[in-house]
């Protein structure tokens, strides 16, 4: 993989209806997984802080933090970059299992376990008012920090009830995934405005051309 551009400020606005910090991260690609075309939305390490930023997991001072020291080690922040899209993908894998009712692969289980060690040995927990927290404290610090609650929330939801709301896009060119919430369980797709209402086109221009056969 290429070094990041970094310094190359990113005008990127990512999604997040997924329902879940780590399915929002699975959605940072466009396409049918493993068809084409697809669409990489993480290019570059600065990609990967933009979405940590629109998150709510970085705050701007620990961004800018970030973007300094990853150009000072661009190739560690390659790597880093790297590793997230191998990890995203092998979340994707988990959690489609889950929405399809099948069992994950031993090799995606272990790529997850293996990034969960190194996430968790950085969690601590604080007391805020009357309640404990999770907590950070070095978020803002190493170039994977954002990567850290991602991995909290997939190893949550994979262990979880909510899990069995996994649900898959119903769209033909989309693959995200979402958490299904809906009163009846019927939602189908990952976004009405985008996904839902371009299938509606579809199904309204066939309608249209068998009529006019």
């Amino acid at each position: 993989m290429s070094e990041p551009g970094i310094g190359i400020k990113t005008e990127k606005t990512f999604d997040f209806t997924g329902g879940n910090l780590c399915l929002d991260f699975v959605n940072t690609v466009e396409g049918s997984r493993p068809l084409e075309p697809q669409r990489e939305l993480l290019t570059h390490y600065d990609d990967l802080v933009t979405w940590g930023l629109q998150a709510h997991i970085l705050r701007d001072q620990q961004a800018s933090r970030l973007l300094a020291r990853a150009e000072r080690a661009p190739r560690e922040a390659a790597t880093v970059l790297e590793h997230s899209v191998l990890l995203r993908e092998a979340l994707f894998r988990i959690f489609l299992a889950v929405a399809e009712q099948t069992s994950p692969t031993v090799n995606d289980l272990r790529i997850m376990n293996d990034a969960l060690v190194v996430a968790m040995s950085h969690a601590q927990i604080a007391e805020q008012g009357e309640e404990f927290l999770w907590t950070w404290p070095e978020i803002g610090e190493q170039l994977d920090c954002v990567l850290w609650p991602v991995l909290r929330a997939a190893a949550d939801l994979l262990t979880s009830e909510m899990r069995y709301t996994t649900r898959v896009c119903a769209a033909e060119d989309c693959q995200w995934l979402f958490l299904d919430t809906s009163k009846n369980h019927s939602r189908r797709w990952c976004d009405m405005k985008s996904c839902g209402n371009r299938a509606k086109a579809r199904r309204f221009s066939e309608r249209k051309r068998q009529h006019a056969q």
